[in-house]
C-alpha cells in the first residue's frame, strides 16, 4: 500500500458524471474537510439538479467552458463508453494546473481516449479505479463513507509527474482509500476475472431466469442465497455495458476459462461423480472462505 500525506484544500472540485461514485467522492471530501466548491457536469440537468438539491454539489454547467474555469482537481466519473467523447469537449478547456482522474472500471479505453485527446496535459492525468460500489446508482445513493478502507488502483502514465501522481494518490485517501498501483494491462486483466466476469454472469442468470415460462413461480421462490449472489445483477446496465464491451477481450478469455470449469462441472454430474465434486466444492470452500477472512476481518 502506497503511504500518502494529507493533501492541500482543492479549490475548485469538477465532478463530471454525479452518481454514486462521482457523489461520493465529493461527499467524502466535504467530510474531510478538503473541497471548498464542488461543481457537475453531466448529460442531464435534472440529474445534475436533484444532486445539487441533496448537496452533494454547489452547483452545475452542462458547458465544460465553465465547468473547468479556475478548476483545481477533476473527476471524470461518468460511464467509461463516455470516456471519448468526454475527453475531447474538455481538451480546448483543461487549465495548465488543473489535476485530472478518473474512476473507470477499465482502463485501456480511458486511457487511449487521454492519449487521443488531452495530450498537452498527460503529465497531471493520473488514471484510477475505486474498487467500491453498489447496486444503487445515482446522487441519491451517493454517501461519504463509501470508500473508507476500500482500494483505490491507480494505473500512471509514463508522462504522469511524480507530483501529479502523489497528488491524486493523497486526494483519494484523503476519501478514506487504500491506494495501490498497477500497469493498465494488469488492471484490465485481473478486474475481468474477480468483478467484470461475476458481473456478466448474474445478468446473465437473471435473463435467463426471467425469459422462462415459468419465471414468476421461480422467483417466487428464490431466497436469500439467489439475492446474493444475483445482487450485482441490480447495478446500472449502461455503465455495465460500457465496463464489458471495453473490456471485451480480456472478460472473453475469462468467460472461456469459466466454461472449461462448468464444461468439468457438467461431466461430474453426468458421471454422477460424487466424490470429485464434493473435493471441488472443498476447494472452493476453503479459497473463499481464506479470501473473505482476509478481505473482510471480523
Amino acid at each position: 500500500m502506497t503511504q500518502v500525506e494529507r493533501p492541500a484544500v482543492i479549490g475548485r472540485l469538477v465532478v463530471c458524471g454525479v452518481g454514486l461514485i462521482g457523489g461520493s467522492f465529493a461527499l467524502a471530501l466535504r467530510r474531510a474537510g478538503l473541497v471548498g466548491e464542488v461543481i457537475g457536469i453531466g448529460r442531464s440537468e435534472a440529474s445534475l439538479q436533484r444532486a445539487q438539491a441533496l448537496g452533494v454539489i454547489d452547483g452545475y454547467t452542462m458547458a465544460w467552458a465553465e465547468a473547468l474555469k479556475g478548476a483545481d482537481f477533476v473527476l471524470l466519473a461518468m460511464p467509461v463508453g463516455q470516456a471519448d467523447a468526454v475527453a475531447a469537449r474538455m481538451a480546448p478547456h483543461l487549465e495548465a494546473h488543473t489535476l485530472v482522474t478518473d474512476a473507470g472500471s477499465t482502463k485501456r479505453d480511458m486511457i487511449e481516449a487521454f492519449y487521443a485527446h488531452l495530450g498537452d496535459h498527460l503529465d497531471r492525468v493520473v488514471p484510477a479505479h475505486p474498487i467500491a460500489g453498489a447496486e444503487r446508482s445515482g446522487a441519491d445513493a451517493a454517501f461519504a463513507e463509501l470508500f473508507d478502507d476500500r482500494k483505490v488502483v491507480l494505473t500512471p502514465l509514463a508522462e504522469n509527474t511524480p507530483a501529479a501522481i502523489e497528488r491524486v494518490a493523497a486526494v483519494w485517501a484523503a476519501c478514506g482509500a487504500q491506494i495501490r498501483r498497477m500497469s493498465p494491462q494488469e488492471h484490465d486483466r485481473v478486474f475481468a476475472a474477480v468483478s467484470h466476469l461475476p458481473h456478466l454472469l448474474a445478468f446473465g442468470l437473471v435473463h435467463d431466469l426471467a425469459g422462462r415460462a415459468n419465471s414468476e413461480e421461480l422467483f417466487s421462490y428464490a431466497a436469500s442465497g439467489f439475492r446474493d449472489f444475483t445482487r450485482i445483477a441490480g447495478s446500472h446496465p449502461e455503465m455495465w455495458r460500457d465496463i464489458c464491451l471495453a473490456n471485451r477481450h480480456a472478460l472473453l478469455a475469462e468467460l472461456d476459462q469459466y466454461l472449461g470449469e462448468l464444461a468439468y462441472l457438467r461431466a461430474l454430474l453426468i458421471g454422477n461423480d460424487g466424490p470429485a465434486l464434493e473435493a471441488l466444492f472443498a476447494e472452493a470452500r476453503e479459497a473463499r472462505n481464506r479470501w473473505a477472512d482476509k478481505a473482510f476481518p471480523s
